[in-house]
């Protein structure tokens, strides 16, 4: 594990974002999915390509609030420009997101 000072994380900023539409990312290499999500006024509707197929239906992310870095430099995925990096656990089952407990309002910083 590489170590990072404090000052380096706090460069990343951290926001809540709401999905707003789901579809199917068919060309890139491994199966995802193009979002498009609301971080709020300041920041806007922006795009990520996430690889989250394992765990979700298309159907049923519309409306989660998810967790993602939105100052990161976007990066071509096939054919979706992904602006965010929406964070998740790496886990046995597949990618499972990073969500608030509670509702809260999107564009808030994580901290």
């Amino acid at each position: 594990m590489k170590e990072v000072s404090v000052d380096d994380f706090f460069k990343i900023d951290i926001r809540v974002g709401t999905i707003l539409e789901v579809s199917l990312n068919k060309k890139a290499k491994k199966k995802a999915y193009k979002l498009k999500i609301d971080f709020g006024d300041e920041i806007g509707i922006k795009t990520s390509s996430a690889q989250i197929t394992d765990c979700y239906l298309e159907k049923d992310l519309v409306g989660t609030q998810i967790v993602a870095v939105v100052n990161f430099p976007p990066r071509q995925i096939a054919d979706v420009k992904s602006e965010v990096l929406v964070l998740g656990s790496d886990s046995s089952m597949g990618v499972v997101l990073l969500s608030p407990r509670q509702i809260v309002k999107n564009g808030d910083k994580i901290c």
